[in-house]
């Protein structure tokens, strides 16, 4: 029997690994989830698992995790990023490695990832792969689509409603889902339920946001927004961004994946194109923000409408809710580009080469 391990580092890996591994279990492949000690989350990442039937070990530490894959077999690993072994150690394990990359933002480290030597590399969308393989003309990347999406375009039901966060079923919602750095987030103030009174506000947060120390300020701003009783501030524990995009009218997000996400669903996006940079990213040294994000954050310029300061969102979120339509054109060109097919099925182009070629 076939066997393969998904290499999970983060909780919130998860969502894209799921639709890959049903569909392998499906086929008859033997899956298994290796995790690692994660600030106290691994009873919701086994719990997660057991839910969906599908069994895991646990690894001591995601730099030990060369020497598990030495000594425990199998024919295919999945990595969500860059392994933490060195990839001289990549000669030591017998399995083939496969990437399906755990977010498609505009940093660069989306492509800088592919510097390690995976046996494939499953892509979303041919003008990445045309990107990916020009630079790493050596490697193999195959276009299957975005899989963490799939349960969007398979007629998978919304897992929630509206009514169970307490919010208004007849309200207009927002979906405000920045990422931890750089962040909008910071130059929002405790008044922004206020500005958007007429309007559901769903809040997601990154996982970082949540779970690291140099981001108290971020966590302190979520619990006052969450006082009012038209916004919902979602939990750690609720790591799955999807729900949350079935739910919604608009998003407002700034330098995160989320926006090629939520475009894919052809639904609007306002931009929130003003970031909270550390000392160590600004004046002589800007150049390094410069570096972290990727010249496709220029697609968000076709792709939303923009908001220069938290001033301006107010009417931007107006403004796309009157006309969603407006970019329409755009928001498909660019989801073909940049996140691949939308058809449900990407987690079984991935499933059917790991079959064939294990």
């Amino acid at each position: 029997m076939v066997r393969v391990y998904f290499d999970t580092q983060h909780l919130y890996y998860l969502p894209q690994y799921l639709p890959v591994a049903k569909k392998l279990i499906k086929a008859g492949v033997n899956c298994i989830f290796n995790l690692y000690p994660e600030c106290g989350f691994d009873r919701l990442k086994k719990r997660e698992l057991e839910n969906a039937n599908i069994p895991f070990n646990y690894i001591d530490s995601p730099k030990n995790a060369h020497l598990f894959y030495q000594q425990n077999q199998s024919d295919w690993v999945i990595f969500g990023n860059r392994p933490q072994f060195d990839h001289l150690e990549k000669s030591r394990i017998k399995a083939k490695l496969a990437l399906v990359q755990h977010g498609i933002g505009p940093k660069s480290c989306y492509y800088d990832v592919s510097e390690f030597p995976f046996d494939v590399r499953f892509v979303e969308g041919q003008q990445r792969l045309q990107r990916l393989q020009s630079r790493f003309s050596d490697a193999t990347f195959v276009d299957t689509g975005y899989a963490k999406l799939d349960p969007l375009f398979d007629n998978s039901p919304a897992p929630m409603t509206l009514s169970d966060l307490g919010l208004d079923e007849n309200k207009p919602t927002i979906l405000y889902a920045p990422t931890f750095y750089p962040s909008s987030i910071e130059h929002f103030n405790a008044q922004l339920p206020n500005q958007l009174r007429g309007y559901n506000i769903i809040v997601k947060p990154h996982y970082f946001s949540f779970v690291k120390d140099k981001y108290a300020a971020q966590r302190a701003l979520f619990e006052q927004w969450n006082k009012s009783d038209h916004v919902h501030v979602t939990d750690v524990e609720d790591y799955n961004l999807l729900p949350y995009m079935q739910l919604s009218d608009v998003m407002l997000s700034d330098a995160s994946s989320a926006i090629f996400e939520y475009a894919a669903l052809n639904k609007p996006v306002v931009w929130c194109d003003f970031y909270q940079t550390r000392w160590s990213y600004r004046g002589l040294l800007k150049f390094r923000l410069k570096n972290r994000l990727d010249p496709d954050i220029e697609l968000f310029h076709q792709l939303c409408l923009r908001a220069k300061s938290p001033k301006e969102v107010p009417a931007a979120i107006r403004s796309v809710l009157k006309d969603p339509s407006k970019l329409e054109q755009q928001r498909l060109q660019i989801t073909q580009d940049m996140v691949g097919a939308t058809d449900g099925k990407c987690g079984d182009r991935i499933c059917k080469y790991i079959i064939a070629n294990s």
